[in-house]
């Protein structure tokens, strides 16, 4: 048997990705209880499907396939996409436009936030040790996740965007593209957003003010409306790819001539 995986999860685990159907699998019923237990879920479980976790908790039922199990002798796996490949290829086209390229994480987590505020300052310090002309790209990939707290609508990618664009306001030289590689970033048509150290000015002399946007979660309607008053087109709308392989953040950086301009990226 050989199974061919596209992988949309860190560290490409097979037992995780779509549930590992013909991988073997670790976890155990005592696993799946304690999870339950820890959230207080007994209560809200299916009628059979709490049933069925008793009896396995009770060994009645057997457990998920482990990897010495014969089935297994004559299976293979092929991971033929993931975030990996995906930056692998992205490096490879950067470094064909004349970029230094660095890859700074193939394992973004954590609050969009967050992550926004690691990458700036990665980016603002990487920035500050370039020759003026040079140019580097930083890459970045992975899944991360947004506490929702007002009310607005928006995708961990386009709130990443945005949180970044206040973190590098009017630093020179310095762009970030946030996408997810499925072509959806939340309940949204927007497949993620691009910003740089001019989008805040801009944005607020078009009389949006970015810190209210992202205190509502509201993303997506700042990088609508900035569109929609500038003609930016900040937001990246491929439409559905049929493919995921999670999110993938591409910062590019210019060193900046000593008279102020920025160069070119």
């Amino acid at each position: 048997m050989l199974t061919l995986v596209l992988s949309d999860v860190i560290g490409d685990r097979l037992d995780v990705i779509a549930s590992g159907p013909t991988a073997p699998d670790a976890s155990t019923f005592a696993d799946a209880a304690a999870v339950i237990a820890m959230y207080g879920l007994w209560p809200q479980l299916p009628a059979r499907a709490a049933a069925y976790l008793r009896r396995g908790l009770q060994g009645l039922e057997a457990e998920t396939v482990r990897q010495d199990d014969p089935c297994f002798a004559g299976a293979t796996h092929v991971v033929v996409g993931c975030l990996s490949l995906a930056l692998d290829a992205a490096a490879a086209l950067a470094a064909d436009l004349g970029f230094r390229v660095e890859v700074v994480s193939r394992e973004l987590q954590g609050e969009a936030r967050d992550a926004a505020r690691w990458l700036a300052a990665r980016a603002l310090r990487a920035r500050a040790g370039l020759r003026a002309g040079e140019r580097l790209c930083l890459l970045s990939g992975g899944e991360t996740t947004v506490t929702v707290r007002g009310n607005g609508r928006g995708g961990r990618n386009q709130e990443l965007a945005l949180a970044f664009a206040m973190e590098i306001a009017t630093a020179k030289g310095i762009t970030l593209l946030s996408a997810g590689s499925d072509g959806v970033d939340g309940p949204t048509a927007a497949a993620g957003a691009w910003v740089d150290g001019g989008t805040v000015k801009t944005a607020r002399d078009a009389g949006l003010v970015a810190g209210d946007y992202l205190a509502n979660n509201d993303s997506f309607s700042f990088f609508h409306e900035l569109d929609m008053r500038t003609g930016l087109g900040t937001h990246v709308k491929t439409g559905p790819t049929g493919t995921n392989v999670m999110d993938i953040q591409v910062i590019l950086l210019g060193g900046v001539a000593p008279a102020g301009r920025e160069a070119e990226t």
